[in-house]
């Protein structure tokens, strides 16, 4: 599968309704060619960072809402293949995410378990840098919704309504601005892995 270039939005929507697998082939294929990713998610995990039984959940969501072809295992394998990316030749990877992310439950109790865990591992993963904004933490922006920023020049925005990718510049730069403001509320190192651990010890 070929990635739209990015001044050409991808049809996301109309993959989509062929099942969850086409999708997530395009999101690996852009991470493949990403130098610096930078990413948001504020009540999920990142989809770079989740585990197969995560993600498994995640897209069971996804089929059931959206009424779509039930290709869940495909997904999960593009899914979560983007996580080999991280630190390969120079690649950067910049992730934020909300605290609720390590509460929202997903797949039951030991899915959630594991998933902490690879969370756990992936703060020591060279190229990666992973912030957990704390629930109480004091905010210099809204918090808004999730969305990732591919090379500084491109943002992708899921939602209810679908997907969307982003290149204006004037818009693009709505996104860097918000990154750049909740980051200084995200805690990293050992502050993050005491807050998953606290999640951990009661999941």
């Amino acid at each position: 599968m070929t990635i739209p270039r990015p001044d050409a939005a991808p049809d996301w929507d109309g993959l989509l309704r062929t099942g969850t697998g086409p999708v997530q082939q395009g999101f690996l294929d852009l991470v493949r060619t990403t130098r610096a990713y930078v990413g948001y998610s504020p009540e999920l995990v990142s989809g770079v960072l989740q585990t197969p039984a995560y993600a498994a959940a995640v897209l069971r969501l996804v089929v059931d809402f959206y009424g779509i072809p039930d290709d869940i295992e495909a997904g999960v394998a593009a899914r979560t293949a983007r996580a080999r990316y991280i630190g390969q030749e120079g690649r950067t990877f910049h992730i934020l995410l909300g605290e609720q992310a390590l509460h929202t439950r997903l797949g039951g109790p030991e899915v959630m378990r594991d998933q902490l865990r690879r969370l756990l591992d992936a703060t020591d993963l060279p190229g990666l840098s992973l912030g957990i904004v704390p629930a109480r933490a004091r905010l210099l922006v809204h918090p808004g919704g999730g969305f990732s920023i591919f090379d500084d020049s491109r943002v992708e925005v899921e939602g209810y309504r679908g997907g969307e990718t982003i290149t204006d510049h004037e818009r693009l730069a709505l996104f860097r601005k918000a990154f750049g403001l909740l980051q200084p509320s995200a805690v990293y190192g050992q502050a993050a892995r005491d807050l998953i651990d606290a999640v951990l010890a009661t999941t």
